[in-house]
């Protein structure tokens, strides 16, 4: 059993760390970000590509992060651009136009077969007592948290961070004031892409890994993201995290391991409902 649950945290660090780019862009800008995996994914499908083509792995690694960025910053120019004064659903549902017309690219370019990523850490791994742990979980665990508590640090303590916050705000009111709101909405975008396409690479050996699959983990994120109620960083970590454990622990257990896939709606129309329920209640009465 807990080889299972060390088995999902690859995927849950993966889950925590898009969740939290999530919640950085709906912060920001109030937009949900559908395009927020697709974009990693583009970056994952290089990282293999290139190793596949002879190429070393840290280059190759580089290369994805600077594909997943620049696809993510693009994607961040048009937004930004063309849709920052539009309202929130209007500019959610232009992401999911944007994140199908990536997938239409992509089969194109990669292809919807699974592939055979290199693991980033190799084989290597680091003993706890008498527990055995790959180095990859390790890693994944110690980055989601830093990225989590990095980002809240940097918002409540640095002057980039409290232009951010003033964006959050009132945009409008930033701008006026001489804080480049469209320059940070982009780059808010392509650290997405950057953290997202490291977060799917280091995911992508443990899983069967395909486009569709890995593309659709920003539905999972978006779970995390609903545990940290789209505010808080710390908290969106930990649920992707938890997610990722309890998703291999559905694989143990037969009455459920088919419908595994089903997981993070199930958890996404229970959070809803809880935090809407004291709306139900009053409706019901």
């Amino acid at each position: 059993m807990f080889d299972a649950a060390v088995s999902g945290i690859p995927s849950g660090g993966a889950y925590a760390l898009i969740g939290v780019t999530v919640v950085l862009l709906y912060r920001m800008a109030g937009t949900l970000n559908f395009t927020a995996a697709v974009t990693g994914a583009f970056g994952a499908f290089t990282v293999v590509t290139v190793v596949d083509a002879g190429g070393g792995l840290l280059v190759a690694v580089l290369a994805g992060m600077i594909v997943g960025a620049t696809a993510s910053g693009l994607l961040g120019v048009i937004a930004a651009g063309l849709f920052s004064d539009h309202d929130e659903i209007t500019r959610s549902v232009v992401t999911i136009a944007m994140a199908m017309g990536l997938f239409a690219i992509a089969f194109r370019l990669f292809g919807d077969q699974p592939r055979s990523f290199p693991p980033l850490f190799g084989g290597s791994s680091i003993t706890l007592g008498s527990v055995v742990v790959p180095a990859s979980n390790v890693a994944s665990v110690v980055l989601a948290l830093g990225l989590a508590f990095g980002i809240a640090a940097i918002l409540n303590r640095t002057r980039l961070g409290l232009r951010y916050q003033a964006l959050s705000f009132r945009a409008s009111t930033a701008e006026a004031l001489g804080v480049p709101v469209r320059s940070l909405l982009i780059g808010a975008w392509v650290f997405s892409g950057l953290v997202s396409a490291f977060a799917l690479s280091l995911a992508a050996p443990t899983r069967q890994a395909d486009m569709t699959s890995l593309g659709l983990m920003v539905l999972p994120a978006f779970a995390a993201a609903l545990v940290g109620r789209f505010t808080s960083f710390s908290w969106t970590a930990i649920g992707g995290l938890v997610l990722g454990v309890f998703e291999a622990l559905a694989i143990r257990v037969s009455a459920i391991s088919a419908y595994r896939g089903a997981i993070p709606f199930v958890v996404i129309v229970v959070l809803l409902l809880w935090t809407q329920r004291r709306a139900l209640w009053d409706e019901v009465r």
